[in-house]
């Protein structure tokens, strides 16, 4: 049973006050004498049924406006069955966390938007298994593949740049997320790095670790971040945080090696407009397959109901001004 109007079901909460204001008159009418005694009272046949059923023409009443609040509420009945078949994909995402991306040429930094334009694209892909690797001058797992991104998000508000050594390690970042992709028994495992730089530590080259990457079947799509030119970065100063201009340098050239050989694609990403369109290309190329049969019929319920409203409002009319027209 569904209703097509749920809503108003919130109006079944009105019965409360109406059933404590009877309750209320109910007490307001009873009265109280002073006798000898009250034997007579407590005789079988003191008391008439009409007393105990007094309230009956109220409860009546109360029902057919419950009845008249599911009516209005349109009670379905559904027959349906469905057949889906869905091709699984497992994402791994990482991301550059040095501190060279907290320069200001995104808004408010390279890093926070990274997350932003990220939390955003896991929001839009509910059925996959994703997870995150971070990387500056070494790497670490901050989520293994998950399907609960809510912790999956949770766990993106967490990454600061300055958690781990500072650098760029491109090839060990990437190589930590094939370790992390490399079992899934998914149809379509992809990787998406972000970086902001070269690779200037870590012991993998990057693109070794892109034909690892090649050897487990993994795709891999890159992200250079920054702006062409000069970019604002945060240098700390004993007069505080000051910005100076700082040449920005992307290797594009081995990104772009890495992307080609796992059959991925690479990105230059210049401002936030431009990295969340990279994210919605690369969502709509991995896109998962669904095949769908589904067949539904809804039926309306509230006849029945509807006549058992107009016997029950007709049996309290009748009792109200025959059997009970004398009681209060």
């Amino acid at each position: 049973m569904v209703f097509a109007n749920p809503t108003y079901l919130f109006l079944l909460l009105l019965l409360i006050p109406l059933i404590g204001w009877y309750i209320w008159k109910l007490r307001k009418k009873q009265a109280s004498f002073q006798i000898s005694s009250s034997q007579a009272f407590d005789a079988p046949q003191a008391t008439s049924y009409k007393v105990h059923l007094r309230h009956l023409p109220f409860v009546l009443r109360v029902v057919v406006i419950a009845l008249l609040i599911v009516v209005l509420a349109r009670p379905q009945s559904t027959d349906n069955w469905e057949n889906t078949t869905t091709e699984g994909i497992d994402i791994v995402m990482a991301m550059d966390i040095s501190s060279s991306m907290l320069a200001q040429d995104l808004k408010p930094n390279r890093l926070e938007a990274a997350k932003d334009v990220a939390a955003a694209f896991v929001n839009g892909r509910p059925n996959d298994n994703i997870g995150l690797v971070v990387f500056s001058g070494e790497s670490f797992t901050q989520c293994p593949l998950t399907t609960d991104h809510t912790v999956l998000l949770n766990l993106f508000k967490d990454i600061q740049s300055g958690m781990i050594e500072d650098g760029t390690a491109v090839g060990l970042g990437l190589a930590n997320a094939v370790s992390r992709i490399k079992d899934s028994q998914a149809k379509s495992k992809v990787i998406i790095l972000l970086t902001d730089g070269s690779n200037n530590m870590g012991e993998i080259a990057p693109v070794t670790a892109a034909e690892i990457a090649k050897t487990f079947g993994i795709r891999v799509y890159t992200i250079g971040v920054g702006t062409q030119g000069e970019a604002p970065y945060p240098f700390q100063t004993a007069f505080g945080v000051q910005y100076q201009n700082v040449k920005v340098e992307i290797d594009e050239k081995t990104l772009n090696e890495i992307a080609v050989t796992t059959g991925g694609k690479y990105f230059r990403a210049t401002d936030n407009a431009s990295l969340k369109s990279i994210y919605s290309e690369i969502d709509q190329m991995e896109k998962v397959k669904i095949s769908v049969q589904q067949y539904s019929k809804k039926q309306e319920e509230y006849k029945d109901l509807a006549l058992l409203i107009f016997a029950l409002l007709l049996m309290e009319i009748l009792l109200r001004y025959t059997l009970f027209r004398n009681i209060p």
